[in-house]
């Protein structure tokens, strides 16, 4: 006889937190701000806490379903795309003046676009399998170097991928760098900084769900979504 499947009170309200953050850390990139000397997307102020729920997810929910969120994350983030897009090419109202500054916001360019699926999938899903095979070999043990290791591979990989398919060729090759260094830095701090309210945060949700998965004979092929 089957055990029917156990129920979590709190996974999709983190999912919902962790797409959330996704879809309004891709709106905010469009503006490239100065912090610290540090040039990069305004994205920077949401767009971690995205990963930090991605290791809490994976942390307590396991590589499977965390697999589940990151999709619909993306299926969320094409959707914000289409409609963003619908918006800007629509005829605006005769007394309505302000359709350049809303397509400079708003009007994903496809190459933008792109560069943020592809980054998000490969980021999500490295942060999410290191931390899986982390925990494993560490036997759960150092929640801190996991959360960190993980992003460090995750946003590292994203950080690359976004602004080389965004913005090579656009900005100059220094430009790039910097933008690049700049934000895998400040990511990487903003994970540091952020270790001990991830520990609350992940010690709260095991408490409560009463569940503390480890991945063992999971199949990480991120395609492979039940």
């Amino acid at each position: 006889m089957k055990t029917a499947p156990k129920g979590y009170r709190y996974f999709h309200g983190v999912a919902m937190l962790f797409i959330a953050m996704l879809l309004i850390g891709n709106t905010l990139a469009v503006k490239i701000i100065t912090f610290w000397g540090f040039s990069l997307p305004a994205g920077i102020i949401c767009f971690p806490i995205a990963y930090i729920i991605n290791d809490a997810l994976t942390e307590v929910y396991g590589y499977e379903k965390t697999r589940s969120v990151i999709w619909w994350g993306f299926l969320s983030l094409a959707l914000m795309s289409f409609f963003y897009y619908i918006a800007t090419i629509l005829t605006p109202a005769v007394f309505w003046q302000d359709q350049e500054s809303f397509s400079k916001i708003f009007g994903f360019a496809p190459r933008i676009a792109f560069a943020s699926f592809i980054a998000f999938l490969v980021g999500s899903f490295l942060n999410s399998y290191v931390m899986s095979i982390m925990k494993l070999k560490m036997k759960g043990k150092k929640l801190w170097m996991r959360t960190i290791g993980s992003t460090i591979i995750g946003e590292g990989a994203d950080s690359i991928i976004f602004n080389i398919i965004a913005f090579a060729g656009i900005f100059a090759f220094n430009d790039l760098i910097t933008i690049i260094v700049s934000g895998f830095i400040l990511k990487t701090l903003y994970e540091v900084i952020a270790t001990p309210l991830t520990y609350l945060f992940v010690s709260w949700l095991k408490k409560k769900e009463e569940e503390d998965k480890y991945d063992v004979e999971v199949n990480y092929n991120p395609f492979k979504v039940k």
